[in-house]
C-alpha cells in the first residue's frame, strides 16, 4: 500500500503524502472510503504517530481527506481531486516554462523537450 524509502531526500510524511495521493487519484482508494487509524498506520510503517498525523493533516488542509470527529479520515472524491491535481500541476508546468524561458531557451526548444518528455512516457 504505502512505500517508504529511507534513503530518500523527502521526509518521511513527504513520502506518505505522496502515496496517499497517488492511491487517492488512481482511485485504489474509493471516495469516501474510512482510511487507517493514525495510530494503526504508524504501527503498520512502524514510524511514529506524529508523522502520520502530520502527513493526514496536510492531505486533509490539500482537500485529498476530510476528517469526522471521533470516527477517522476519509477520502473525498476523486473527480474533484483530480480538477485540483491537474490544476496545480499545470501551474508547476508553467512555473517551468517560465523558468525555461528566463533561461533563454527557444519556444521551439522548449516544445522539444516537451515532446521528447511525452514520447518517452
Amino acid at each position: 500500500m504505502i512505500n517508504i524509502d529511507n534513503n530518500s531526500s523527502k521526509s518521511i510524511h513527504e513520502q506518505i503524502y505522496d502515496e496517499m495521493t497517488r492511491l487517492i487519484l488512481s482511485k485504489a482508494l474509493k471516495p469516501d472510503e474510512k482510511l487507517p487509524s493514525v495510530r494503526e498506520l504508524a504501527a503498520l510503517l512502524k514510524i511514529n504517530p506524529n508523522t502520520i498525523q502530520k502527513s493526514y493533516k496536510n492531505l486533509e488542509v490539500d482537500n485529498y481527506i476530510y476528517t469526522v470527529k471521533g470516527i477517522g479520515n476519509f477520502v473525498k472524491s476523486a473527480d474533484e481531486l483530480r480538477d485540483l491535481h491537474t490544476k496545480k500541476t499545470i501551474d508547476e508546468l508553467i512555473a517551468c516554462i517560465k523558468s525555461l524561458k528566463e533561461l533563454g531557451l527557444s519556444k521551439d526548444e522548449i516544445l522539444k523537450i516537451v515532446n521528447n518528455i511525452i514520447n518517452e512516457s
